[in-house]
């Protein structure tokens, strides 16, 4: 194995994306991806049965689509990595198997790791090394979390986090509302631009100072998100559109309903940045596809004198490249891989970036 420049498979599927990617060191030689998200449009959101079984018809085709565009062998791979969770235990379960078996058959060291530490990882992949004093703020239809990075392979650890919906299940929820379909993020992106932001006030969860006294208290939640409140005042506004018989103005409410979010979310991530000394922004996750949330968040870093780094889209969604990408780092750091006694954990921790032996 060459430890200098790994040759990597990384297998994803804690979602709805049967992701394969191949990765030599830092370079990305190949990111297959298959995604079943047209069969949950009808039931407007993920299905974790179908999701399943659609990773299972899958997986196959995409990895002999991976090997064959990055013109390599089984025999070559050096390592495999696979996410073991956060995610979908169904859906974990599929990669999860399909990585022992190939590990087992090839006798290749294999590699469980975290979802969210593989979309900072991913940031390797187009940025080169990943800088000292970096916050990484991930946002998707699964998790909104504000992390610091000390070792991309060691120590990750989590600074904030959603109490209850995490911005992408938010958007799922609110375009439903507003008849707008599934997946509810790049719609509300595109009619958000043709309304006002400032039609409406929607609430900003927790983001009021708490008081003792006269005293300011930065409370227990200071850098973690609340969505729910927000998708409630949604709803009450467009039955009170409903209720007196007016047309409800979906531009308006999209719009002002994306400035909450992106308020929020950018706030906090900033602060947050400020507050524990971390100089650089790493932001991954579906949502950082977002128009609203990449303007308003480079905006507030160049004011706060924070480096703001943003992989390609095709990077931040969930896919197997970033898997890879932590696992080639993984090895080069020469971290002992997990091998097949493991199990998933749909809520795995930041902190355990791959599980041990």
């Amino acid at each position: 194995m060459s430890l200098s420049a790994p040759l990597v498979l990384g297998i994803e599927s804690s979602c709805d994306e049967t992701g394969v990617g191949i990765v030599r060191g830092t370079e990305l030689l190949v990111n297959a991806v298959a995604s079943s998200m047209e069969e949950h449009v009808r039931f407007g959101g993920v299905i974790p049965e179908i999701a399943s079984r659609a990773h299972l018809d899958a997986f196959v085709p995409t990895l002999e689509s991976a090997l064959k565009d990055a013109g390599v062998t089984l025999a070559e791979i050096d390592a495999i990595a696979v996410t073991s969770g956060p995610g979908l235990s169904g859906a974990l379960m599929v990669g999860v198997s399909a990585a022992k078996a190939l590990a087992l058959a090839t006798g290749k060291p294999l590699y469980a790791i975290n979802h969210l530490v593989a979309h900072v990882g991913v940031g390797i992949l187009e940025g080169g090394e990943l800088p000292e004093n970096l916050a990484a703020l991930l946002v998707s239809g699964g998790h909104t979390e504000i992390l610091q990075v000390n070792s991309l392979t060691s120590d990750v650890r989590l600074i904030g986090a959603t109490i209850d919906d995490a911005a992408g299940e938010a958007y799922d929820k609110v375009a439903r509302l507003l008849g707008l379909g599934y997946p509810g993020g790049p719609v509300i992106d595109r009619i958000a631009k043709e309304g006002d932001p400032k039609a409406i006030r929607f609430p900003r969860g927790l983001t009021l100072p708490k008081f003792i006294g006269t005293k300011e208290n930065p409370g227990k939640h200071r850098h973690d998100f609340s969505f729910s409140g927000l998708k409630t005042a949604v709803a009450r506004c467009v039955e009170q559109y409903q209720k007196r018989g007016e047309e409800v103005p979906v531009a308006d409410i999209a719009a002002s309903f994306q400035e909450a979010v992106v308020d929020v979310i950018t706030s906090k991530a900033v602060r947050a940045c400020q507050e524990h000394g971390l100089t650089n922004l790493l932001l991954g996750g579906g949502v950082a596809a977002n128009s609203r949330l990449r303007e308003l968040l480079a905006a507030r870093c160049a004011s706060a004198g924070i480096t703001l780094r943003v992989p390609p889209r095709n990077l931040c969604t969930d896919n197997g490249a970033m898997v890879a990408a932590l696992g080639a780092q993984l090895v080069a750091d020469k971290v002992l891989p997990t091998g097949l006694k493991f199990s998933t954990d749909s809520g795995q921790p930041v902190s355990l970036i791959s599980l041990a032996v």
